[in-house]
């Protein structure tokens, strides 16, 4: 069909987000070394056009919501002057040694709060 594989769109989104979670001064792979996971729990993906094969386009995410254990990543995927998607990821804290939900671990917890945008 010429188009980018819907498939492709959610691995878009997880390396915008796993960008956006340098800005907190914590690459995702050292808050995993400190105990905890960022479970995707949802995904939506709403596809407005399609991308074409060796087209480069522009990923932008921001943090939506945050609650004691959970986050709303949104995203927009764009090439210049088009908007070709949109969509949202959430997600919740589990502890890495009991498997379960928990709160927020305290270390990223203002870090990720500075991340929401207003609105």
């Amino acid at each position: 069909m010429g188009v980018v594989h819907h498939s492709v769109y959610l691995v878009w989104f997880e390396l915008a987000r796993t960008r956006l979670c340098l800005d907190t001064g914590h690459h995702y792979s050292e808050i995993e070394d400190l105990g905890y996971y960022l479970v995707v729990t949802r995904t939506e993906a709403r596809l407005l056009r399609g991308a074409t094969y060796g087209e480069t386009v522009g990923v932008t995410c921001w943090l939506e919501r945050m609650t004691s254990r959970g986050l709303r990543f949104a995203y927009e995927v764009d090439r210049v002057g088009e908007k070709l998607a949109r969509g949202a990821t959430e997600h919740v804290w589990v502890e890495r040694a009991s498997g379960k939900p928990c709160r927020i671990p305290e270390m990223v917890r203002e870090p990720f709060a500075r991340l929401l945008t207003p609105g």
